[in-house]
């Protein structure tokens, strides 16, 4: 059995491997968590096969995510298919999901002719337009030399503040994620209306 005298001892040794241990930890999770300061979103027109355009800020007062995607890829569909069961889950609270399609690189401009059939034929129920890469670049104030990852998520609060992206510098790869994106919208569902601007 060990002795007062002892236990004290072991504790002055082992106490700074543990406050240095914790203090490491902190620091990694601290790094490894993306940081993002919000900013305002700004205009963006989206522009269905149907016709019809929807302004972004007409949907201010409502927690918007819009998806900016590639149809040729079968993640960014997956992602598509992931928003449209969370607008029919939390649409009548106040959500919006938006969907722009637009072409990869190199690739000539052929989208706007198919978002309509794969709108249909993947039975996505909320608005999903197309756009070109230039106005995709200019919203996401992307620059030639950045890369942008896709699927590009943008969480935009009833303010109409850009709260969380997913495919640039400083962005959260978990937005792509069903739960953890839930987690996120129901936060922002939550927030009292009395401090969004008017």
């Amino acid at each position: 059995m060990m002795s007062s005298h002892m236990a004290l001892q072991y504790g002055r040794k082992i106490m700074p491997k543990l406050v240095l241990l914790v203090l490491i930890s902190a620091a990694t999770a601290f790094a490894t968590e993306p940081s993002f300061a919000p900013r305002k979103s700004p205009e963006f027109t989206i522009s269905e096969s149907s016709g019809k355009s929807i302004l972004l800020s007409s949907l201010r007062g409502k927690v918007v995510v819009i998806e900016f995607f590639f149809l040729q890829s079968n993640h960014c569909i997956h992602v598509a298919e992931m928003l449209n069961k969370l607008n029919m889950e939390m649409g009548a609270r106040g959500f919006q999901a938006l969907g722009v399609v637009f072409d990869p690189p190199n690739i000539p401009n052929s989208g706007a002719q198919i978002v309509g059939p794969a709108v249909e034929f993947f039975k996505l129920t909320y608005p999903v337009g197309y756009s070109s890469k230039a106005e995709v670049d200019r919203y996401l104030e992307r620059k030639q030399q950045q890369i942008l990852n896709i699927p590009q998520i943008i969480v935009i609060d009833r303010a109409g503040m850009i709260r969380a992206t997913s495919g640039v510098a400083g962005g959260d790869p978990r937005l792509e994620d069903e739960n953890s994106l839930r987690t996120l919208v129901e936060g922002l569902l939550r927030e009292r209306i009395s401090t969004v601007d008017k």
